[in-house]
């Protein structure tokens, strides 16, 4: 396992915000982390990314503790996309991407050609290399996220965090954006609200609620009317309906019966 934790727990105030939380991350796979606000979902990102200390357990890299490991290796080794990210400076694409280099440059030392190249690859593996000298403030949301994912991947991480990356975006650039993280074919977890963007793009599904795991596995395990009445308090209707067979969701009025169900059609 790349990235995972053991029994991880943080709390703030006297509350639990995390509950033990044991999560494995395989090597080039994507995950989903579900569930609703105040679910936990923001905090397991900043977790695993070593931003924030757990109050009990572990977080692993590669087998070791991030607590061992320096700060800087871990920015080398992970990326993280947050769900807020702005600038009120004057910034062209190629200096917001070149931000991801600073982890592998000491203080004050000139830019070399490996942080030149690793700039380059990132505009280009996000289709933005004909973007390179454009204002910051002249993008669209879907390009900026694009721009975020591109500072991201010049770090050259092997470990890809994202918080929420769809939130602000029209269907067309969810799907666009899902779908560069997806063909990026890197060790990716995403913190999702969409179920049915998670069923599509998503290999497993990690479902929180109360900042404890209630589920994990396939979309097709996870996603079902029983589930999604215990941790979103709605009647929904799953079929096989979605691109390739995954499971599709369709929500309904009215509250679940008690007991969970999702209650009649």
């Amino acid at each position: 396992m790349s990235l995972s934790t053991r029994d991880v727990t943080w709390s703030i105030g006297g509350r639990r915000i995390v509950d033990g939380v044991t999560l494995d991350v395989s090597p080039g796979t994507v995950v989903g982390l579900l569930g609703p606000n105040g679910s936990g979902k923001s905090s397991l990102l900043r977790l695993l990314a070593g931003t924030r200390a757990p109050s009990d357990g572990q977080v692993l890299l590669d087998g070791v503790d991030l607590a061992r490991l320096r700060r800087r290796d871990v920015a080398r080794r992970v990326a993280v996309v947050e769900q807020h990210a702005q600038t009120e400076l004057d910034l062209v694409v190629s200096d917001v991407v070149r931000l991801g280099r600073i982890p592998h440059r000491s203080t004050w030392s000139p830019e070399s050609d490996a942080d030149r190249a690793a700039v380059a690859e990132a505009l280009e593996r996000v289709e933005l290399t004909s973007m390179a000298g454009r204002s910051w403030h002249t993008l669209s949301g879907g390009e900026r996220q694009r721009v975020h994912i591109a500072r991201a991947l010049a770090q050259q991480p092997q470990e890809l965090l994202l918080d929420e990356p769809t939130n602000h975006l029209d269907v067309h650039h969810q799907l666009d954006l899902l779908g560069l993280v997806r063909r990026l074919r890197m060790t990716s977890v995403v913190a999702l609200h969409d179920l049915n963007l998670a069923a599509m793009f998503c290999d497993r599904l990690v479902v929180l609620k109360d900042g404890a795991v209630v589920a994990a596995g396939t979309p097709s395990d996870v996603l079902t009317p029983t589930l999604i009445a215990d941790v979103y308090r709605v009647r929904a209707v799953v079929t096989a309906e979605g691109p390739g067979g995954v499971p599709s969701v369709r929500f309904e009025p009215g509250a679940p019966r008690r007991g969970g169900g999702p209650g009649p059609s």
